[in-house]
């Protein structure tokens, strides 16, 4: 939880969960749009911080990347536990009802198609000393370009996953209330 350094943390406190809610909710723990760069500006902006040394800038975006390959391996985990789950126990829980096999059938449609995006997209691998452009800052635009395009693909992989498990959830509850 983001709090001024002055701020008291009370685990206690019952109001600080909707405080919390509330505030994110309200994007106070985002960043605004208005302080997002382009590529390009973010490209010099590295150059500038790093005093133009193209080793400190491709440490820091290889160090981005790692992130969303781990992120993106999490993704695969759930996938893969959701799948699983549904090859023991989804026979049965489709039975029950049209709705639990239809909402079943979507849930595990999305999850694969999360995971497949994830395979062939988030975790496909281009190496960071394959972007050579004329200067530095062409090749860290190009980079930074790279990471932002995986970064929407892994974006649009949460979405398809939790909707998916949405999907799976809402047939298990469905089964639940019919046995």
């Amino acid at each position: 939880m983001c709090r001024k350094p002055e701020e008291k943390f009370d685990y206690l406190d019952s109001y600080l969960i909707p405080d919390y809610l509330t505030r994110i909710m309200k994007s106070e723990l985002q960043p605004t749009t208005a302080s997002k760069l382009s590529a390009t500006e973010e490209a010099a902006e590295l150059l500038r911080i790093y005093e133009g040394n193209m080793a400190k800038c491709l440490d820091l975006l290889n160090s981005q990347f790692s992130v969303i390959q781990g992120r993106s391996q999490l993704l695969l985990t759930l996938g893969t536990v959701a799948l699983t789950i549904t090859g023991f126990s989804g026979p049965k829980i489709a039975e029950s009802s049209t709705f639990s096999r239809l909402s079943m059938t979507a849930g595990i449609l999305l999850v694969l198609i999360s995971m497949v995006l994830t395979l062939i997209g988030t975790l496909g691998i281009r190496w960071s000393t394959q972007f050579k452009a004329a200067t530095s800052m062409e090749t860290l635009t190009e980079i930074i370009t790279y990471r932002n395009r995986k970064t929407r693909l892994y974006e649009a992989e949460i979405i398809f996953l939790v909707v998916g498990l949405v999907f799976y959830v809402a047939s298990v509850m469905a089964f639940f209330l019919h046995s």
